[in-house]
C-alpha cells in the first residue's frame, strides 16, 4: 500500500510540473510585445489611435481605431464582443493592479459581488444578465477562457483582455 501512495504522489509531482512548465511557456509566449507600438500621447483622458497590430491598409493607416482610456503607467488592451461578434477595442493606460480594478475605475464594467467574486453583467455600457436572457459575459485572457475572475486577474503589461457575449 505504501508504494501505490508513492507511485500516485510521484505521478502527482510529474503532472504538476507538466502543466506549471505549459503554463509558463503559454505566459513567455502571452507576455511577449508582439509588435504592439505604443500611442505617443498617452496623457490624455481618452483619445482614437490607429491599432498597430493590424495590417496596414495600402495607404499605410490600420483598418480599425483602438479606444484610449485612463492614465497611470500600466498599458494593457481591452476588447469586448457583443451578441452579434461586434469587437470595440481599448488601450488602457492604469496604475491599478488588477483587470478588475481598472475596468471599474473607468467605468467599462459593472456588476455586483457574488460568491466566485465580481459577476459582470455590463461591459462598455451593454448588458448581459444570465438571469433575464441567458447571456452572461465571459472573460477572456488573450485567447484563452479566463481561470480567474476580471477582480482577482494581475495586470500583464501589453497583455490582452476580453468579455465575449457567451449563451
Amino acid at each position: 500500500m505504501n508504494k501505490t501512495n508513492k507511485n500516485k504522489k510521484s505521478l502527482l509531482s510529474f503532472i504538476l510540473c507538466t502543466v506549471l512548465i505549459a503554463a509558463l511557456a503559454l505566459c513567455i509566449i502571452g507576455c511577449t510585445d508582439s509588435g504592439k507600438v505604443e500611442n505617443p500621447e498617452t496623457s490624455t483622458n481618452t483619445t482614437t489611435v490607429a491599432e498597430a497590430t493590424e495590417a496596414p491598409t495600402e495607404a499605410g493607416t490600420v483598418a480599425s481605431d483602438v479606444t484610449v482610456k485612463g492614465e497611470g503607467a500600466t498599458v494593457f488592451y481591452f476588447n469586448v464582443v457583443d451578441a452579434d461578434g461586434n469587437t470595440t477595442k481599448f488601450e488602457i493606460h492604469t496604475d491599478a493592479t488588477t483587470v478588475g480594478e481598472a475596468l471599474l475605475a473607468l467605468e467599462l464594467i459593472e456588476g455586483e459581488d457574488g460568491a466566485y467574486g465580481l459577476y459582470v453583467k455590463k461591459v462598455n455600457g451593454i448588458t448581459a444578465d444570465y438571469d433575464t436572457d441567458g447571456t452572461y459575459w465571459a472573460f477572456y485572457i488573450g485567447d484563452d477562457y479566463g481561470m480567474t475572475g476580471v477582480d482577482l486577474t494581475e495586470i500583464t503589461p501589453g497583455a490582452t483582455y476580453a468579455f465575449k457575449v457567451s449563451k
